[in-house]
């Protein structure tokens, strides 16, 4: 009766270990992340009366093929991207989003999305370019490390006296899970692109209808 138990223990042990094998190994397949920023619900009253434009951001990342990867444990690896592969403009909107609900003193303010050259009715304009726009993770025994990073430059041209403000954004974050799963990399991913609007915001104040530098 005991030889039968071990043998049975030793047979699930079989199978649990291929089930986690044939679970770790990648393929090279790309997985889209969803991180398409959720615009407000409604526009809140009291608006500042600020004209803000933000133009499209411009993609500088040194290799645009995918954010990322997952690199699997019995070997191979997994790709990530965002939907649509635009990661400039999924940071653009991100950030018009913010600014339209939440914005400088936790105020809505008065933002919309143009294009280059679109500032004749504006009073300050924002563009930027991403640098950096990554996540990997690295699946290791009982356990996955999941690393994000972001770089953005931000300048803001100040049309009333024809003044810029510059500030460079630069976040990373990590966290480990036990049991992997892909929305916990679309979560880390978008709080570290968060957390660099945010920083922004914090940074800089409106003052005489433009954008200056706290410090």
């Amino acid at each position: 009766m005991k030889e039968s138990l071990a043998r049975i223990s030793l047979m699930a042990g079989a199978v649990l270990m291929v089930t986690v094998a044939a679970g770790c190994a990648g393929k090279g397949e790309t997985h889209v992340l969803s991180l398409q920023p959720k615009p407000p619900a409604a526009q809140p009253s009291g608006v500042e009366p600020v004209k803000i434009v933000i133009e499209p951001f411009e993609d500088r990342r040194t290799d645009k093929a995918h954010i990322g990867a997952r690199s699997h444990l019995w070997g191979g690896i997994t790709h990530f991207d965002v939907a649509g592969g635009q990661v400039a403009d999924l940071v653009t909107h991100t950030l018009v989003n913010r600014l339209k609900s939440r914005g400088w003193g936790e105020r809505p303010w008065d933002v919309r999305l143009g294009q280059a050259g679109s500032e004749t009715d504006a009073d300050i304009v924002i563009s930027g370019q991403v640098q950096d726009f990554s996540a990997n993770a690295k699946s290791r025994v009982f356990s996955t490390l999941i690393d994000t990073k972001n770089r953005f430059t931000i300048q803001a041209k100040n049309l009333g006296d024809k003044s810029t403000t510059t500030r460079s954004i630069e976040g990373a974050q990590t966290q480990t899970v036990f049991w992997f799963n892909e929305a916990d990399v679309q979560e880390l991913l978008a709080a570290t692109m968060m957390d660099g609007i945010d920083r922004l915001i914090a940074d800089t104040t409106i003052s005489q209808k433009a954008l200056r530098p706290l410090r």
